[in-house]
């Protein structure tokens, strides 16, 4: 049953909450956050991060003229409330869905997203940006005024935020930065930043320190504090929950602020909804669930998680070698390393939202003799891709890169999908790639990354539930650059990377009805290529077809290459290379993703057909 809001009900742009008196506005609060409970229960997505700037959302579009004025919201998905108050609401229970919604910001969608944020700390520079281009005239549609960005989830902890308050500071423009500070991330927050901050409050009851009425006067003459020493006039800390604090003092932050100003807003996570008050780091992400008990509605896995399978076999691999140590940044639950760090906490390391600096840390363990394993999704790891040039690949330092979400992703959409690290990664020298085709290959890959010392070496593996094949007890060291045959036939060969192999499974059966037997094979590596089995696939077949969850410029290409200079194709073999298309895809089911990528089984057997002319002879 959807909630009872009749006050929300006269709200459908923001500027119809200037209508409202301050008590009117948090009673709208109240039912915004209500609306929010109900809209996640239905479709799943963030909503402790949501919860927690109601208030917040509120009072910035009460106060502010959106679209003219810019809102950026920096982790997006703390925007849920922000869509239902800027002409989304009816459409708030497509969210995460195919054609649906966005869960996070997305210039594409409104008016009202400036900004695109899907990771983190890049609303700072944003910001900076629209208030330059404001400055020197520039048009963008909706106007160009005020510029205020919302950083929050941990998102200070990065180093890019500095980098742009850096810049801000000394350009001196007219711009505001609220800092929500919750004292979380996904889960808790770990730093120097962290405990800074809460010393801003250290003592003070969050009424305490709105009592003490924080003005931009106040601000003014407190000083000291490093966003000051940056340039920034600071005010705060302010409860974020206390509409008749922050109403005022934004107006008056509106009306007389001349340079950058940084408010320092204290919420909590999860606020009004005591199942997510009570686990923060259970509720950042959720699926359905049922809104009077906040019990999850997850479907009963039928085989563990990739992330779980990964995480077990580095917690063996870890128990046998003192020196193996763990890095993740800010992603302790999603990259599984939570359990390496309650069984090995002196070796595990939670750099927070740091993807860079966490790749020359681990680059740095592995020249002080350890073995660490950098734990990053693949499109965090974007972040830190100068870091492994420079600073693993070119020294060829043994950093192993655990690097999860490889592939599409569902829900989350284009920002979260892997697309592009085998592309990226297989393009260094000296770099090893590998990629699972189920779970009993990514515990193998797990050892043989574990024992291999001659240089930096990676291996990829998917969101959610495995295959379901039979684990072994202990992974197997696996020799490198090598690939294995799965299943022999003739004509056709289907050289598969990573986990498309069981597509490629279903897509031979559907062949088998139709008189066609094509040999399958199991790349396991990006790089080295099995450069035997390669050319004897393509020696021995009329056509070679290389499938891989990546973009254009990966495996496939590197096939094609090998190819190329030996030769082959003036012996006459046909090549093809499924790919991820060269679009970005938005949010649907992985396999409704993957109907789009045309790389399900019904499409390799539709290419096979197709290179064969539909000849099933």
């Amino acid at each position: 049953m959807k909630p009872q809001t009749p006050l929300l009900d006269q709200v459908t742009l923001p500027e119809d909450l200037k209508r409202f008196s301050d008590p009117e506005l948090a009673q709208i609060a109240d039912e915004l956050r209500v609306e929010t409970i109900s809209v996640v229960s239905e479709t799943g997505g963030h909503l402790g991060a949501g919860l927690g700037v109601v208030e917040l959302t509120v009072a910035l579009h009460a106060v502010f003229e959106a679209p003219r004025d810019k809102i950026i919201w920096d982790v997006g998905h703390q925007s849920y409330p922000h869509k239902i108050l800027t002409g989304r609401r009816a459409r708030m229970r497509s969210l995460r869905q195919q054609d649906g919604l966005s869960g996070f910001t997305k210039r594409s969608e409104s008016l009202f997203d400036p900004f695109g944020a899907a990771h983190s700390s890049t609303s700072i520079s944003a910001a900076l940006g629209f208030a330059v281009a404001r400055d020197l005239g520039g048009v963008c549609e909706g106007g160009l005024g005020d510029v205020v960005a919302v950083i929050g989830d941990g998102a200070i902890t990065a180093g890019m935020a500095y980098e742009a308050m850096n810049n801000a500071g000394h350009l001196k423009k007219r711009l505001f930065v609220v800092l929500n500070d919750n004292d979380m991330s996904i889960a808790p927050p770990v730093g120097a930043m962290r405990e800074y901050l809460a010393g801003l409050y250290e003592g003070d009851t969050l009424q305490g320190a709105a009592a003490q009425a924080p003005s931009l006067d106040a601000g003014r003459a407190a000083g000291g504090t490093v966003f000051e020493n940056l340039g920034f006039t600071y005010v705060g800390p302010i409860d974020g929950h206390n509409l008749a604090q922050m109403l005022p003092l934004l107006r008056e932050l509106k009306e007389r602020a001349t340079g950058p100003v940084l408010l320092h807003v204290v919420t909590q996570k999860g606020k009004g909804y005591k199942p997510a008050e009570a686990a923060p780091d259970k509720a950042h992400a959720t699926a359905k669930f049922d809104v009077s008990t906040g019990k999850q509605h997850k479907a009963q896995a039928n085989a563990p998680s990739y992330t779980a399978v990964f995480a077990q076999a580095l917690l063996q691999e870890a128990e046998a070698d003192s020196r193996i140590c763990a890095v993740t940044a800010a992603m302790p639950d999603g990259t599984g390393l939570n359990l390496f760090a309650e069984r090995f906490p002196s070796r595990c390391f939670d750099v927070a939202i740091a993807e860079q600096h966490g790749v020359t840390f681990a680059a740095a363990l592995a020249a002080g003799g350890m073995k660490p394993f950098c734990a990053i999704y693949s499109t965090f790891l974007q972040r830190g891709y100068d870091q492994v040039v420079h600073d693993v690949a070119i020294q060829r330092l043994p950093v192993r890169f655990a690097i999860d979400r490889a592939g599409l992703v569902g829900a989350d959409g284009a920002t979260h999908a892997g697309s592009f690290d085998i592309a990226f990664m297989a393009n260094l020298p000296g770099m090893v790639v590998m990629a699972a085709a189920d779970e009993a290959e990514l515990k193998h890959m797990v050892a043989t990354a574990a024992a291999y010392d001659e240089g930096p070496i990676a291996f990829r593996y998917p969101r959610g539930e495995a295959v379901g094949v039979e684990l072994p007890e202990r992974g197997r060291v696996l020799e490198i650059g090598k690939g294995r045959v799965v299943q022999a036939g003739a004509r056709v060969a289907l050289l598969s990377l990573g986990t498309r192999l069981e597509e490629v499974r279903r897509a031979a059966e559907r062949l088998a009805a139709r008189g066609i037997r094509p040999t399958i094979a199991d790349a396991r590596f990006a790089k080295p290529l099995d450069r035997e089995m390669i050319l004897d696939l393509a020696a021995r077949h009329e056509v070679l077809i290389t499938l891989e969850e990546g973009a254009v410029g990966g495996f496939g290409s590197h096939v094609a290459q090998l190819l190329a200079e030996e030769g082959v194709f003036d012996q006459g073999l046909t090549y093809r290379s499924m790919v991820l298309p060269d679009v970005f895809i938005d949010q649907a089911s992985p396999k409704a993703m993957y109907d789009v990528a045309a790389m399900n089984a019904e499409q390799i057997e539709a290419k096979v057909l197709d290179v064969l002319g539909g000849d099933p002879v």
